[in-house]
């Protein structure tokens, strides 16, 4: 499998507090991870130093077949380079229709000159039908987004980040506030998305990570603490002890 991201020795300190700790992790070219881990593990700032919000004190973060590195790029860049990262609180614009949120993050993609005298094409009409099917929301094309249950909102989101073509997709706790429904609908977007990009999703459900059904990452103060199956990192002692056995 090609490596699509590389994390490797990378440590970040805030006061004095190291907040990752040396870490390696990489996942491949239509992967879906799930990290886990407790309060205070590093999860968010893993985010953050893959996104460029945060630069690490130390290490690499390589990227794609060039494996050019990501360290030092603009966030802008970064998300320019195809990777895209879905806070938890849902950033929609309630005001417009799903559709023009859509027909937005599409938009995203070009110069800011055709931004300008930007018309939908039928492309983008036809990408946007698409978008909405793939995330369960062809019924509510019309529907202004403040309109939106949380789950919805969620799920708008995520097309909205899936209009961009992303090659990496960071998901912080898609499962938060959701019904068992929404729930269940999350994990179908999700592993559909991971058919064709890498998708890596930080959450504390562990129910919701079973149904993700794929290698977990257990991150425990700024380092890996175990990797593999839902069951393996399950039964790993020290696992328990730092995050199962709270």
């Amino acid at each position: 499998m090609s490596r699509l991201l590389e994390v490797s020795g990378v440590s970040v300190s805030f006061d004095g507090f190291k907040a990752i700790n040396n870490l390696s992790f990489a996942i491949g070219d239509a992967e879906m991870r799930a990290i886990i881990g407790p309060n205070g593990a590093g999860k968010t700032t893993f985010m953050d130093i893959v996104t460029g919000k945060t630069r690490p004190d130390e290490g690499r973060v390589t990227w794609g077949e060039r494996n050019i590195s990501l360290l030092g790029m603009s966030e802008a860049r970064i998300a320019r380079e195809g990777v895209g990262r879905k806070f938890q609180k849902p950033t929609v614009f309630e005001d417009q229709t799903v559709k023009e949120n859509l027909l937005m993050a599409l938009k995203a993609n070009r110069n800011p000159f055709t931004v300008m005298f930007y018309r939908a094409s039928a492309q983008d009409l036809s990408r946007v039908d698409a978008l909405a099917e793939e995330i369960g929301l062809s019924d509510a094309l019309d529907r202004k987004s403040g309109e939106l249950s949380h789950g919805q909102k969620q799920w708008l989101e995520i097309g909205m980040l899936l209009a961009q073509e992303p090659r990496l997709l960071l998901v912080d706790e898609p499962a938060a506030g959701m019904t068992p429904a929404e729930r269940e609908h999350t994990t179908e977007i999700l592993v559909e998305a991971a058919k064709t990009r890498a998708v890596v999703v930080v959450e504390h459900d562990m129910e919701f990570v079973r149904r993700l059904d794929c290698r977990v990452t257990v991150l425990h103060e700024g380092s890996v603490l175990a990797e593999g199956s839902l069951d393996h990192v399950t039964a790993n002692q020290q696992v328990i002890d730092v995050y199962l056995g709270r």
